[in-house]
Order: structure tokens, then C-alpha cells, then sequence
């Protein structure tokens, strides 16, 4: 089975946006966060996958020291847990989204409610809570400006708790990787 696996921005590995990326956590069972610990092999596993996500399973097993059956165990259960997720990484511009920002959200009151509105929407493709000048970083992904402003002025604006936005519209995408490996 040949995929491409890259590290993650994205918490809900069902999502079906495309773009969607890989998340990787430290440390079999649970670390002390409650996020799933992942041992030196899988680690290494990740590493090979990050490197080539289409890389056989064969090869990879050579690479680490294991099977082809015990790697595709191994990738198995980091999907089952979350902690990584197989996609098809496309450049917005070229599948019809001509317009990206990366929009700050202050909140008044509680964050959590307003943070997991606008996870839901799906032109959010990375929400954080920040300890920062804003209390949300979003970055959106639209069809085109109209679309944009649609999702900001009716959509995140009027959520209960919202104070203000700050946009910050991309002009051009210089890089974007998510290679930086394992700890």
C-alpha cells in the first residue's frame, strides 16, 4: 500500500478536507497528556513516512528492523489512535481555493465554546488557542474573496463570545512543509 503521510495540523483524522495533514505525539499506551505515547520503532516508522509517504511498507520495515506485516500493524494502530493520518497533501490554488488568511479571534469569556464552533466549519483547516495577541489563530481556506468574507463576517463574527477578527489575507505561499520529524 503506498500513501503519503505528513505531519499533522489537523485533530479530527476523519476529516475529509483535503489538505488534511498528519499529527504526531511522543512517548504505546498514553503519556502523561493523555495523547497516545508511540515507541522509538514507530517514531521511526513516522520518520520513514514523512520522508515518503508512498514508501512501501517493505522498505520501511528494512529501514526499522521489522516486517512488512509488523509495519503495517504498527501504521495501523498510529490511525486507530490519532496520531497520524494518510492524505493527499494538494496546493489550495490548484483544486479551486484561490483565497487562504490566517484570521485572530478574541474572545470574551470561555475560548473553548468559540474554538470548537469554528473547528467545525470546513474551510478552517488549523484552529489554535494562543496564549498571544489573539486568543484563536484560524487559518481558512475558500473558493475566492465573496467566500471569505462570507465565512468571517456571517459565519465567525456572529458566533456568541466573539469580540473582534484580525485577518491576515495570504498573497503568496513561499513554504509549507511538515517535515519536521520526531522527537
Amino acid at each position: 500500500m503506498h500513501s503519503e503521510v505528513v505531519a499533522s495540523r489537523s485533530t479530527d483524522p476523519s476529516s475529509p478536507r483535503e489538505g488534511a495533514t498528519t499529527r504526531t505525539t511522543t512517548g504505546g499506551g498514553r503519556g502523561q497528556s493523555g495523547s497516545p505515547s508511540v515507541d522509538a520503532v514507530s517514531l521511526a516508522i513516522i520518520e520513514q513516512l514523512q520522508e515518503d509517504g508512498r514508501r512501501p511498507y517493505a522498505a520501511i520495515g528494512k529501514a526499522v528492523g521489522l516486517s512488512e506485516a509488523a509495519v503495517r500493524q504498527r501504521v495501523q494502530k498510529l490511525l486507530d489512535q490519532g496520531v497520524m493520518q494518510i492524505v493527499a497533501v494538494t496546493d489550495p490554488l490548484t483544486v479551486g481555493f484561490r483565497r487562504q488568511a490566517m484570521v485572530g479571534i478574541d474572545v470574551e469569556g470561555d475560548v473553548d465554546p468559540v474554538a470548537d464552533a469554528v473547528a467545525a466549519m470546513p474551510e478552517a483547516e488549523y484552529v489554535v488557542m494562543t496564549a498571544g495577541s489573539h486568543d484563536l489563530l484560524v487559518e481558512i481556506v475558500c473558493e475566492d474573496d465573496d467566500h471569505l468574507l462570507e465565512v468571517i463576517n456571517k459565519r465567525i463574527r456572529a458566533l456568541p463570545g466573539v469580540r473582534s477578527t484580525e485577518s491576515f489575507v495570504y498573497l503568496k505561499l513561499k513554504k509549507q512543509t511538515y517535515m519536521w520529524g520526531t522527537r
